[in-house]
């Protein structure tokens, strides 16, 4: 008898999201779709509606929660985005990012270095939804229905060289567009990098959507990278650019302020924050407070990265 062992952040398959629900969900959304296209009343339309058509995306049973999903409405009006501003009420400034057209350099010790549109890397992976929980450095936390794909998919299509031992992400810099990128004290753009095997994690994802449409351009539009297991700062927004090196990224925070926010960024409830605790976490959009999981709750996917590496400082 096959006996399957459950994570320990696993719920029942009951509390998902119905498949008939979600199904009819779709067709409804094609069907109105491409309507709309076929009319020629959205700017663009056939390209819109090939990407949008994409949404809902099927979710992945593989990846759910201990903990309700964060209220759309909350999350998409609580968001860190300094391109835009150092405050969390943002959403209304972020809409003056631009995405069209939006092109991503893949560069660095790859077999061909390319720049992909944004709907040309679409074209070239498989979109899914999964639920993952997201906890930020200010001890704060939110659950989020991602939609996108592995981050390994890219790697595929990227074919990094022997030599390659980090991937560095790297953001737009556009002060005429962002205002938050005028603040000259910050190093812009926004950088952060994982190392090869980070990236191969299955975890580790780039995302397109969230709450079954597109992303939000205040959560990072139209590309963003999630790892579940580090805080949010790692998770950079709005991605330009992926590069393969042999040497270690210094991230955007790490370059301000190194000493508390270092490179691995690892949840961990032992550690604190030189300025607050990480024991706890607040539930975004309650005043709920619950304890913090060692990796966010994500050992059993992430622990063995790090055996052997007593002498890293890995959670800061």
């Amino acid at each position: 008898m096959l006996i399957r062992r459950k994570y320990g952040w696993e719920i029942p398959e009951a509390l998902a999201t119905d498949e008939d629900v979600f199904l009819n969900r779709r067709r409804f959304m094609t069907a109105g779709l491409g309507l709309a296209a076929g009319l020629g009343l959205v700017a663009g339309a056939p390209r819109l509606a090939r990407a949008a058509l994409t949404y809902p995306a099927p979710r992945n049973p593989r990846y759910v929660l201990d903990r309700p999903i964060t209220d759309e409405a909350v999350n998409t009006s609580y968001n860190n985005f300094y391109e835009f501003g150092s405050h969390k009420r943002i959403a209304s400034a972020a809409q003056k990012l631009k995405l069209s057209p939006w092109n991503i350099r893949i560069d660095g010790l790859v077999e061909k270095e390319m720049t992909l549109g944004f709907e040309d890397l679409l074209a070239r992976v498989s979109l899914e939804e999964r639920l993952y929980r997201h906890r930020c450095v200010e001890a704060w936390a939110m659950a989020v229905p991602w939609t996108g794909f592995p981050l390994s998919a890219l790697l595929d299509i990227a074919r990094p060289l022997s030599g390659a031992r980090f991937v560095r992400f790297e953001t737009f810099k556009d002060p005429s567009m962002a205002s938050g990128q005028k603040q000259f004290w910050y190093p812009w753009p926004y950088v952060e990098g994982v190392t090869m095997a980070e990236a191969a994690n299955e975890l580790a994802f780039m995302v397109t959507g969230a709450y079954g449409k597109p992303l939000p351009k205040q959560m990072g539009a139209p590309l963003r990278l999630a790892l579940p297991w580090k805080y949010g700062f790692k998770s950079i927004k709005s991605i330009t650019r992926i590069s393969f090196t042999d040497k270690r990224p210094v991230g955007f925070w790490e370059k301000i302020q190194a000493s508390e926010y270092g490179f691995w960024a690892n949840v961990n409830p032992e550690v604190p924050h030189p300025r607050w605790s990480q024991a706890t976490e607040r539930l975004l959009g309650s005043d709920k407070r619950v304890k913090t999981k060692i990796y966010n709750g994500y050992g059993e996917f992430v622990a063995s990265l790090y055996q052997g590496m007593e002498g890293e400082i890995l959670f800061r």
